[in-house]
């Protein structure tokens, strides 16, 4: 059960509560679906360039695993968690495009989520294996923005 508790299936199945959203309640409104699509483009890229920057610095982007570098340049200068704020994005942009802005109200209940269910493990193992170089990056970057 380990190995499919993935955050992609989390952002799956809130996607799915924001469709049903979309579906039951619509409010479409004038540029939903160009402010979505934005969200969205905004989202895969950040996420695409935190993966790109890991996989050049030799270190893995699969959470529970141990990290065997500490990136903090780039777009994790931005956040220290850029992949799941591209999540977030792409959950905002999926609620705009599908015209639930109440699916909006999902977004940080996903963020807090995320936060209990990875995050919080995550920086865990990463202030035991990195200590003070992970303090002082801690103290300088935000978790989400």
């Amino acid at each position: 059960m380990r190995e499919i508790d993935i955050p992609p299936l989390w952002l799956v199945l809130f996607a799915a509560l924001v469709w049903a959203l979309g579906q039951v309640v619509p409010m479409p409104f004038r540029y939903d679906r160009a402010l979505g699509l934005i969200a969205i483009a905004l989202g895969l890229a950040l996420m695409l360039v935190a993966v790109g920057q890991m996989l050049l610095r030799r270190t893995t982007f699969i959470p529970r695993r141990d990290p065997s570098d500490l990136v903090t340049s780039g777009v994790f200068a931005l956040s220290r968690n850029p992949i799941y704020l591209g999540d977030a994005l792409v959950l905002a942009g999926l609620a705009l495009i599908w015209h639930a802005p109440l699916g909006l109200l999902l977004v940080p209940v996903f963020m807090w989520f995320i936060t209990r269910r990875y995050i919080l493990g995550e920086e865990a193992r990463i202030a035991a294996h990195f200590g003070e170089t992970y303090t002082a990056y801690r103290a300088r970057t935000r978790r989400w923005l």
